[in-house]
């Protein structure tokens, strides 16, 4: 399970890591631009995978001592809201790369039985109160392919070449 947690997260790290090269190679007016997504922009999705990415991070933190250490460093990164500068943007790349680095250091901290502790929810009214880490890793891939499909399919509609479907084979399990 570890070496399986280990490559996606290496996967997302990579992944998020094309496409936010993609987005970057864009003028800040066509980053920002309302694209008639629920989070309007490719500024805007990245922000929100961000924050997604930190706000998983709080609850790992909150639910081990294994991610409360490997995570400590994610406690005050903060994704921005609404339109974003360039300066904000270079932040927010390097404040999503950083993340998705510690989300490795996690899972290669982990002992086995850290992959099965349970991480508390706030949501669904405490129905489940609590599911274990490597179904709430799960989600936070999930989560951030759903987005930067999102993101590809605005690149579609721009007319941008790109191609971030293909295998990871760099991610494989070693």
């Amino acid at each position: 399970m570890k070496e399986t947690l280990l490559m996606y997260a290496r996967h997302t790290k990579q992944t998020n890591a094309t496409v936010i090269a993609l987005v970057d190679a864009l003028p800040e007016a066509a980053r920002g631009e309302d694209r008639k997504s629920y989070y309007k922009s490719l500024a805007g999705l990245a922000c929100h995978i961000l924050d997604a990415t930190l706000y998983l991070h709080g609850l790992y933190r909150a639910s081990f001592p294994a991610a409360a250490k490997a995570l400590a460093a994610t406690a005050d990164l903060k994704a921005p809201e609404g339109a974003i500068s360039d300066a904000q943007w270079k932040k927010l790349k390097a404040d999503l790369a950083f993340a998705d680095q510690a989300l490795i250091d996690l899972v290669l901290s982990l002992g086995e039985a850290d992959i099965s502790h349970p991480v508390k929810l706030d949501w669904y009214e405490g129905k489940p109160a609590a599911v274990p880490f490597y179904v709430l890793a799960h989600q936070l891939f999930e989560h951030g392919t759903h987005h930067r499909g999102q993101i590809s399919q605005i690149l579609d509609e721009m007319g941008i070449e790109h191609d971030f479907s293909g295998i990871a084979l760099e991610c494989l399990p070693r």
